[in-house]
C-alpha cells in the first residue's frame, strides 16, 4: 500500500558528494516520521537522519555538519545530501517512513566511498 523508492547511491571518492532521494507513494495520509538509515557489512542498521512531523531534524553525530536531510511534503519525497564523504560512510542506505503507526522501508541503495 505504501512504497518507498530510493535512488542516488553510487561510488564516490572520499571528500565527494552524493544526493539520495526517497519517493513515497501509495495510501499516504500523513507521514509521522521520515528518515534515512544505513547498514554497513557486519554492523547494525543505524539512524543517519530523521524528522518527526512538527519537530526538528535529528542527525547521527558521525554525520553532523556533513549530511543534510530535507523533505518535500507536497511530493512526499525526502532527500539526503551527503558532503565530505568518508570511507566509513560506506553502507546500504535505507529510507524509512512511519505512517499511521506502521513503518515502511525502501529497498536500499548502496553508497561506496573509496579512499
Amino acid at each position: 500500500q505504501v512504497r518507498l523508492v530510493e535512488s542516488g547511491g553510487g561510488l564516490v571518492q572520499a571528500g565527494g558528494s552524493l544526493r539520495l532521494s526517497c519517493a513515497a507513494s501509495g495510501r499516504i495520509f500523513r507521514i509521522d516520521f521520515m528518515g534515512w538509515y544505513r547498514q554497513a557489512p557486519g554492523k547494525q542498521r543505524e539512524l543517519v537522519a530523521g524528522i518527526t512531523s512538527g519537530a526538528s531534524t535529528n542527525y547521527a553525530d558521525s554525520v553532523k555538519g556533513r549530511f543534510t536531510f530535507s523533505r518535500d511534503n507536497a511530493e512526499n519525497t525526502a532527500y539526503l545530501q551527503m558532503n565530505s564523504l568518508k570511507p566509513e560512510d560506506t553502507a546500504v542506505y535505507y529510507c524509512a517512513a512511519m505512517i499511521l503507526g506502521a513503518t515502511y522501508w525502501g529497498q536500499g541503495t548502496q553508497v561506496t566511498v573509496s579512499s
